[in-house]
């Protein structure tokens, strides 16, 4: 799919500000207002800098300082004086290359930029929340020791977050409901993190344009609310094995890095409703533009993968395991199904050498094995084997027909982590290398900017399941309105082997998942992924062709998406259009549950409904579906019956 931008409508206003003589000012006020004029910023400038948010009359935020601290002790955002000040209203859409929710990304905001002398402030009001960042013109390079990111939360709040009390994370937590005031004393939260004002909207704090930058966090602020907090950057670091890279010595700075340049958006989306969150798309609206013109060669696609499922197949007169017999079995399955690619995870190469090749592998060969079927193989890597053997191994992998890479363990975004994700997007496209990132940090925009970079992990997934019990139906219904809202999310979904809490064991060589084999089944439709796994073996899926008819037909890239119903850590009902059919995913938590689908955003005539749902007998073996088909048509409402940690998956088609 290319990528093409529309003609923006954009209006712009240049306003000069009287300069004082002395050298600071008294503080003066600039608003800026959302485009359905729901959302008000007011900044001021002075002594100090602040922001603070309402929405439809209510306070968000209360003033809330912002400054950025620079080597030598210079201070932006401290005794400032706007020299000018510019707004535009814009009015744009962009096509993503691999769309998650829409094909066309409406891009509709207003924006003040305030000119500081050798730095601006820039603010941006979006129908879905706000963002601002600072933009440097101070030379050369420069030292940013601290920043101020201060969300001053107005009254009573609380937040579901994901805690951590290190900066070496997977971003891999079960989210819970915490006091802010908790989020002190070695522990903060990661992003997005999602507040729940007392009689008021939802807010949901993340970022974007992270680039050569440290990623934010953010502890109890004092007075009151949240702040930004940034790992040191990594002045020594220590390798314990192939993939466990620890940092030994912090530098008491987070970026060093160009002086002219703008750094990384703070976001703050609003919504009145959960399921509002759903819809938002300030991550990618706010990521720097593709810097690829030719994307013609990125294909989204449907992955069969091998280490959930540790290889695991029956019925075969071959020794399953990390061999070429086994991955052509995958292959086959694959071609079988029209999925376009399989992975080969850990064992095909020998530990901490990408030039090898485990014994019965032959990489070459099995590429060559699946060109003819339409299938393409990724290959997994450590990320520090793949930083020391770069440019021989991804010659190599383009040299024999691999279609991409799947990067693992980075654990870290201190600044020199956070420029090796760009590092390793820039060399995998330069030779037409799918990405994707494993042992992540949230998404910050770098799939809009390098679109070969089609997922993340960095979310509690199904993998957890071969040795935990806590990726519960109430974990994963939790996703949608957290760790999502920063971007695709390759939680790994596709369990057949499904059982009810009390059932549930945690069995590393053949993992179950908690819930309903239709709650796995609407994760399709509910989690946003363009490479989207099915993670169970060949085995276990050529035995239920009921759900193999799911699996094949749904996609993993959407034309429109309607937030029908949903709130954090309870329930969430989705359609997406992909062309001219749609898909519903139900997922509900512990909780049995009934919804109501309205499927008035079907349109005229008659549809063909093909509905997933829990059986009779799901709240006691998870295992229990059934399938139907029936003529629907859009004056229909459909009842939609959830078992405990259940699910519901339908397809409509003309």
């Amino acid at each position: 799919m290319t990528r093409q931008r529309f003609a923006p409508i954009v209006t712009v206003v240049l306003l000069l500000a009287a300069i004082s003589p002395s050298g600071a000012q008294r503080s003066r006020g600039y608003e800026l207002a959302s485009p359905d004029g729901a959302t008000h910023v007011t900044v001021e400038v002075g002594e100090r800098v602040t922001y603070a948010v309402t929405h439809r009359g209510r306070p968000v935020f209360d003033a809330s300082p912002i400054s950025l601290t620079l080597d030598g002790g210079r201070t932006l955002g401290s005794a400032e004086r706007v020299r000018s000040e510019a707004r535009r209203e814009v009015r744009d859409s962009v096509r993503p290359v691999a769309p998650v929710k829409s094909a066309v990304v409406a891009d509709r905001f207003n924006e003040l930029r305030l000119r500081l002398g050798d730095h601006d402030l820039e603010l941006r009001a979006y129908d879905e929340g706000v963002a601002y960042r600072w933009v440097l013109a101070l030379g050369d390079s420069v030292t940013v020791r601290t920043e101020q990111a201060s969300f001053a939360v107005a009254g009573q709040a609380e937040a579901l977050v994901g805690v951590d009390t290190t900066f070496m994370t997977h971003y891999e937590p079960v989210y819970r409901r915490v006091r802010l005031d908790t989020l002190s004393g070695g522990r903060h939260a990661l992003l997005p993190a999602l507040i729940s004002l007392q009689g008021g909207p939802k807010i949901a704090i993340t970022e974007s344009q992270l680039e050569d930058y440290a990623g934010m966090y953010l502890v109890a602020r004092e007075g009151g609310g949240l702040a930004g907090q940034f790992p040191g950057a990594a002045l020594r670091d220590s390798a314990r094995n192939d993939r466990d890279v620890v940092v030994t010595q912090r530098a008491d700075w987070i970026a060093r890095t160009s002086g002219r340049r703008a750094l990384p958006w703070r976001i703050v989306m609003i919504a009145d409703e959960d399921r509002q969150l759903l819809l938002n798309q300030m991550v990618y609206n706010l990521a720097a533009p593709s810097r690829l013109t030719d994307v013609s060669w990125i294909r989204p696609g449907k992955v069969s993968w091998d280490w959930f499922n540790n290889l695991n197949l029956r019925g075969v007169n071959f020794r399953a395991g990390v061999n070429d017999e086994t991955y052509r079995y995958f292959i086959d399955f694959a071609a079988k199904n029209g999925i376009p690619y399989i992975i080969l995870d850990e064992g095909w190469y020998k530990l901490g050498d990408l030039l090898t090749q485990a014994p019965g592998i032959d990489v070459p060969a099995l590429v060559k094995y699946g060109a003819p079927k339409n299938v393409g193989v990724i290959l997994w890597t450590t990320w520090s084997t793949l930083d020391t053997q770069m440019k021989p191994a991804l010659d190599q992998f383009q040299k024999w027909g691999v279609k991409g890479i799947k990067v693992d363990f980075m654990q870290r975004d201190d600044q020199k982590v956070v420029n090796y994700y760009y590092r390793i997007a820039r060399e995998a496209a330069a030779r037409h290398l799918l990405v994707d990132y494993h042992g992540a940090h949230k998404p910050a925009g770098l799939n809009r900017t390098w679109p070969n970079v089609l997922t993340f992990e960095g979310v509690h997934g199904l993998e957890n399941n071969k040795w935990t019990n806590d990726v519960t139906p109430t974990h994963n219904v939790t996703l949608p309105f957290t760790r999502m809202l920063a971007g695709p999310m390759d939680y790994t979904p596709g369990a057949m082997l499904n059982a009810q809490p009390r059932d549930f064991r945690a069995i590393f060589d053949r993992p179950m998942s908690v819930g309903t084999r239709a709650h796995q089944l609407a994760m399709y439709v509910v989690f946003e992924s363009p490479l989207q796994m099915l993670a169970d073996s060949p085995s276990e899926y050529e035995r239920e062709p009921e759900a193999m008819e799911w699996l094949r037909a749904v996609p993993v890239t959407w034309d429109e998406t309607r937030a029908l119903d949903g709130a954090a850590g309870s329930h969430v009902l989705l359609a997406r259009r992909h062309g001219t059919e749609w898909f519903v995913g139900a997922m509900t938590n512990l909780s049995a549950r009934t919804l109501t689908l309205d499927l008035s955003f079907l349109g005229a005539g008659t549809w063909t409904m093909d509905a997933w749902s829990d059986g009779i007998n799901a709240d006691r073996n998870g295992m229990d579906f059934k399938k139907e088909t029936r003529p629907v048509s859009a004056s229909d409402k459909v009842t939609l019956t959830l078992a405990p940690g259940g699910g519901w998956a339908g397809r409509f088609r003309k």
